[in-house]
């Protein structure tokens, strides 16, 4: 894991996960003799970005240590269809226990993976950047973050706590731009400060407070270009440009050709279609 606290919230997700599936116990595996050995084997069904080996793993250390497990990819590989991913030695109850948690998780974080990548190949020859957003799946939020990066995409903020992102709301509870700018940097010196607007003038108001960053939040292409240009040729602040609002696979490659430095997608995250993936127990013994 890159992180101790991506670490912690892999424990954290699957005792959660555990929990909710498992409450007092799996009274299906119990119908199965507690000495029954199996092998089981996780095919995907369709070309995909395998993400969420480590969440997958932590099921099983947490259900039975003693199931062994193959991988036969890597975090992050792009896989064909009907390719075998993993296979799992151990009590057959262990093995049915844990599978439907496990694939939740690989299956879930693999869909995100896959949506980036596939996004990703839109913008391709362009320098642009692809953020996530805050749109995740409750209680996954670092997770799906995660699942963005082995995508191949870029994280935006984590959340509320890590930098500044000014909207217009509160633009107007601060009394304005100019105002909200100065109050962040004030609170927390040094955390990125962004602010959104809606049209050239907010553009050089955050501009001139010292926005670290610009949102430029359902610009038209032509604006967007007018906007990235106009920014090359002002003295004093430059700050970094975001656009965001309403991009479609459509639109995106046109927009990431008008040369803003990011462009931030809520579906990365959240219109994630989960894989179709397939374990089965393939032997039996003992």
């Amino acid at each position: 894991m890159k992180t101790p606290e991506l670490k912690d919230t892999v424990t954290i997700n699957v005792q959660h996960a555990l929990n909710e599936d498992i409450g007092t116990g799996d009274i299906t595996a119990a119908l199965i003799p507690e000495q029954q050995q199996a092998i089981a084997r996780l095919i995907c069904r369709e070309q995909a970005v395998i993400c969420g080996r480590p969440w997958f793993d932590e099921v099983f250390r947490q259900i039975d240590p003693d199931v062994t497990i193959e991988w036969h990819i890597e975090e992050g590989e792009q896989v064909a269809a009907d390719q075998l991913l993993v296979t799992l030695t151990g009590s057959a109850r262990s093995l049915l226990t844990g599978e439907r948690a496990a694939m939740n998780f690989l299956q879930t974080l693999s869909g995100t993976a896959t949506r980036c990548q596939h996004y990703l190949n839109l913008v391709e020859g362009t320098s642009v950047k692809l953020l996530d957003t805050r749109k995740t799946l409750p209680g996954l939020r670092l997770a799906q973050k995660y699942a963005v990066v082995q995508g191949g995409c870029h994280n935006h903020r984590t959340g509320l706590f890590d930098a500044f992102l000014i909207k217009e709301n509160h633009i107007a509870a601060c009394g304005g731009i100019r105002q909200s700018v100065a109050a962040a940097k004030a609170t927390a010196p040094g955390k990125p400060v962004e602010v959104e607007v809606e049209n050239l003038d907010e553009f050089h108001q955050a501009r001139d407070a010292g926005a670290d960053r610009i949102m430029l939040d359902n610009f038209s292409l032509d604006l967007l270009r007018e906007t990235v240009e106009l920014n090359k040729t002002l003295l004093g602040n430059r700050p970094e440009l975001e656009a965001s609002g309403n991009i479609t696979e459509v639109t995106l490659p046109q927009v990431a050709a008008t040369g803003v430095d990011f462009i931030s997608i809520g579906a990365l995250t959240k219109h994630c279609q989960a894989l179709d993936l397939s374990m089965r127990l393939t032997e039996t013994a003992g």
